[in-house]
């Protein structure tokens, strides 16, 4: 089964291929993200390595147990051919009611299907006061006229 948009990336193709992504991650249902990878993708997520779909349901899973009201913005930083990177913020709220703003950059390698062959995952958490919030649209999808990390200037503050 195929994954469009298709490597080699072009702006278009690589900004779409990020926006799906961050549209199923934004989701937050591990088994919808997992169908945009191989089923035998390797993954480095901050200090954990993990290898297929089976295990990506399950860090997903236990992810979304712990960072709840998710919402995720990721932005193409370059690409070329079937890689790309990717930078990231995403706020979420821990069980105790605590925000952070966690930022990262991926290492995207596609297959010729258009699936994630691997993924490599940098991330620093900041924790943020409520007030400190800029990701305030409804959980699901971001809309379309919501300023993304450039627009926000994310990256260079807190």
């Amino acid at each position: 089964m195929n994954r469009p948009p298709l490597p080699p990336f072009t702006d278009e193709t690589a900004a779409q291929k990020a926006r799906l992504a961050e549209d199923a991650w934004n989701s937050r249902d591990p088994a919808r993200v997992a169908l945009a990878y191989t089923e035998d993708s390797l993954w480095r997520n901050r200090d954990q390595f993990l290898q297929g779909r089976e295990a990506i349901v399950e860090l997903l899973t236990q992810k979304w147990e712990r960072e709840r009201d998710y919402r995720l913005i990721k932005e193409v930083w370059g690409f070329k051919g079937s890689r790309m990177a990717v930078r990231f913020a995403y706020e979420s709220r821990t069980q105790d009611g605590r925000w952070t703003r966690s930022h990262g950059n991926e290492l995207w390698e596609f297959d010729e299907r258009g699936l994630m062959r691997r993924r490599e995952a940098s991330i620093n958490d900041v924790r943020i006061e409520e007030r400190q919030r800029l990701f305030h649209w409804p959980l699901g999808p971001r809309p379309g006229d919501h300023p993304g990390l450039t627009e926000l200037e994310l990256g260079f503050r807190q």
